[in-house]
């Protein structure tokens, strides 16, 4: 396998006039993270967790700043953020549309819900759609095998799903009707 290089030597980082690891996130990270932890370094994915907590994505400036906080390498806290898929590296939709694709799921037909939301949003896996409303993605397991196909939209598992289901969850979720998981 042919190695994949990128030009991260010479990237830009859009920065913002403001912070995004503000004053009050230092104060309460030194007060309740950083003592758990015997270096700094460990406690990086906490870190990263209340950056994301707070913008719902970790902007590459942030990274920056984390980096510089927590006294360690940027590119420390870059490989972490890109290696765990938990975090964001760009902005996500205010709604998450998460199609479970096990193997249950994939003998029960996730393909035809993870199209379906394609079509109806007009998006692919990893997307988002251009008003930011929903971002689409494929994860292994919900642990809701029994009750395959399953996605999660937002924070509501929908169990034995159809084409159809998945639209009017969707459509629910434009609605105002969200979380009734079917």
């Amino acid at each position: 396998m042919a190695w994949i290089t990128k030009p991260s030597a010479t990237r830009r980082i859009e920065k913002r006039d403001e912070p995004y690891l503000t004053a009050a996130m230092k104060d309460e990270l030194s007060r309740t993270i950083l003592p758990r932890y015997e270096t700094t370094h460990a406690a990086l994915l906490p870190t990263l967790h209340a950056v994301q907590h707070e913008y719902g994505w970790v902007p590459p400036q942030a990274m920056m700043e984390v980096a510089e906080f927590l006294k360690i390498k940027p590119a420390d806290v870059i490989d972490t953020a890109s290696f765990y898929e938990e975090y964001w590296l760009k902005p996500k939709g205010k709604h998450l549309i998460q199609v479970c694709r096990s193997i249950a799921c994939e003998f029960c037909g996730h393909e035809a819900v993870t199209q379906a939301v394609k079509d109806k949003l007009g998006i692919d896996v990893g997307e988002t759609t251009d008003d930011g409303m929903f971002t689409l993605i494929e994860l292994e397991c919900l642990g809701s095998c029994g009750t395959a196909p399953a996605a999660l939209v937002d924070e509501t598992l929908h169990e034995c799903l159809t084409p159809e289901a998945i639209v009017k969850a969707i459509d629910d979720v434009r609605a105002g009707k969200a979380g009734q998981g079917h």
